[in-house]
C-alpha cells in the first residue's frame, strides 16, 4: 500500500491509458478532411504523445489497411505515398494484430451490437491490447465493451476519458 491506497490502484494511476487509434483520427492528420478536424486531429496526437509517449498508442492493423485506401481513393495518393504515410504511422506506434480469436469476438460483438464486422474487429483489438479507450468519430460516442470505451475526439464537449488521458501526468 501506498499512501493507504493499495498498490492496484495506484499502479492504475500511475500507468499511462492505453488508447487505440481509428482510422478517422488517422486520416485526418494526414490531411483527410476539413480545417478543423485536420487540426484537431494533430493537436491531440502531439498531445497524447507529450503526455504518454507513444507506447500509449496502439494501431489496430485493420485500421492501417482502411488509412490505406482512405488515402488512395478520397486523397487520390499514388499508391507508393499511402503504403509510405502508413508504414511511417506503423513505425511510429505500436501496431496491434489480430489473430483468430479476436476475430471470433469481434464476430460475436458485430452480431449482438449490429456494428459493421471491421469496426468490430477495431474494437476487439483495442481488447486485446487492454487499451481503455478507442478514439473514433465513426461509432457510437460512449459505447463501451469489454472495458473499451469508444470516445468521439471531434465532439464538442471531450469525454471525461480524455480529458483524464490528456491531463495524466
Amino acid at each position: 500500500m501506498t499512501e493507504g491506497k493499495p498498490l492496484s490502484v495506484v499502479a492504475r494511476v500511475a500507468a499511462p491509458l492505453r488508447i487505440a487509434v481509428d482510422t478517422n483520427v488517422l486520416a485526418y492528420a494526414e490531411g483527410a478532411g476539413d480545417a478543423v478536424r485536420v487540426a484537431r486531429a494533430r493537436q491531440l496526437l502531439r498531445e497524447l504523445t507529450a503526455v504518454g509517449g507513444v507506447e500509449r498508442l496502439r494501431l489496430p492493423t485493420q485500421v492501417c489497411g482502411e488509412l490505406y485506401n482512405v488515402l488512395r481513393r478520397r486523397m487520390g495518393w499514388p499508391g507508393e505515398q499511402a503504403a509510405r504515410a502508413v508504414l511511417s504511422w506503423t513505425d511510429a506506434l505500436e501496431v496491434a494484430e489480430a489473430p483468430w480469436p479476436v476475430f471470433q469476438a469481434a464476430l460475436e460483438l458485430s452480431s449482438a451490437h449490429g456494428l459493421q464486422v471491421w469496426d468490430a474487429l477495431i474494437v476487439s483489438t483495442a481488447v486485446q491490447q487492454r487499451c481503455h479507450m478507442l478514439l473514433s468519430e465513426d461509432l457510437q460516442d460512449g459505447f463501451t465493451w469489454r472495458g473499451v470505451t469508444v470516445v468521439n475526439p471531434f465532439a464538442a464537449q471531450p469525454h471525461p476519458l480524455l480529458r483524464a488521458a490528456l491531463l495524466q501526468l
